[in-house]
């Protein structure tokens, strides 16, 4: 390059050192142009102390005098921690799992606070869930974990806030008993899974019973309103029947009055009309007075008979 340059003339080289010097500028100032994402916050170091923060839009970096210290995430970040070993307070040990859900809202606390943020994190959270169920029995620990979720939130929160940290929630992901425990806890499971399978057998077979005591009671009550019924309306019919013929007879008699009969003929006609009310069913008979001499002479002369039979044996 250098013999190329020697081969021009004076007037050229300046031209070329001078286009060279242009595209290097440019190069440079190209270079200095930044441009800021959404949810990114730039760190600026000027001559190696903060300068400023650059948020979302162009910014301009002067060469060789600012530069970029971090880039810094603003969206939510989740983080899931491996199981940790923990003691209860009656000194089970059980594998804890953790997920922590932060958002950082300070970007130049998140740069100079401390030392590798997420590794911090991480050892805070350890440290914070092994004095949160070293106060728990194992089944305060099995069964509160809104309990514990919300503590170590509030905890992680505060310690947090001087690196720029915003912890948004925490969740205990898995809890993991030693075995033989798991075994106990999976046999008491079993035990009240049976307890509870007896206990609906028996009641169903209970609510059963009562089903068909009712039913049959409701059975025996219809039954016997049906036969009341039918008492009723068979009564009723034959009263009605009675009524007819009496009606009939009274009718039958006084055309024959009117037809101008005696009295004997009238007896007959009577004597007939009770001939057909004895054909019925009824076991109660309501004989009109007109009746009741003929009636005591059918008797007088049943009897009568009765008394020429055994004469003549």
């Amino acid at each position: 390059m250098f013999i190329v340059l020697a081969a021009l003339q004076p007037g050229t080289i300046a031209l070329v050192i001078l286009l060279l010097l242009l595209v290097f500028a440019l190069i440079i100032a190209l270079s200095s142009i930044r441009i800021v994402r959404q949810t990114q916050a730039l760190v600026i170091e000027r001559l190696g102390r903060y300068y400023t923060t650059w948020n979302t839009g162009l910014h301009w970096l002067v060469p060789f005098i600012d530069r970029v210290s971090k880039v810094v995430v603003l969206k939510e970040i989740v983080n899931d921690y491996a199981p940790q070993p923990v003691i209860t307070k009656d000194n089970v040990t059980m594998q804890i799992d953790t997920v922590v859900y932060y958002q950082i809202t300070d970007p130049k606390a998140f740069t100079y606070g401390v030392d590798n943020p997420n590794r911090a994190l991480e050892t805070l959270t350890a440290t914070t869930l092994r004095n949160i169920i070293g106060a728990l029995d194992l089944d305060e620990a099995l069964t509160s974990r809104e309990l514990i979720n919300s503590k170590m939130r509030i905890i992680l929160d505060e310690a947090t806030d001087p690196w720029g940290i915003k912890v948004i929630r925490v969740e205990l992901k898995n809890i993991i008993p030693p075995k033989d425990i798991r075994e106990a806890m999976e046999k008491q499971m079993r035990a009240e899974r049976e307890k509870r399978q007896s206990i609906l057998i028996a009641e169903g077979e209970r609510q059963s019973a009562i089903l068909k005591a009712e039913g049959f009671k409701e059975s025996q009550i219809l039954e016997a309103q049906a036969q009341k019924e039918s008492a009723i309306l068979r009564a009723e019919g034959e009263a009605n029947a009675i009524l007819k013929v009496q009606e009939a007879t009274a009718k039958g008699i006084e055309m024959i009055k009117k037809a101008g009969a005696d009295q004997s003929v009238l007896t007959l006609k009577a004597y007939d009309a009770l001939v057909e009310v004895s054909k019925g069913q009824a076991t109660k008979l309501i004989i009109p007075s007109e009746l009741q001499g003929l009636a005591g002479l059918a008797v007088t002369a049943k009897e009568f008979f009765k008394d020429d039979n055994k004469s003549t044996k």
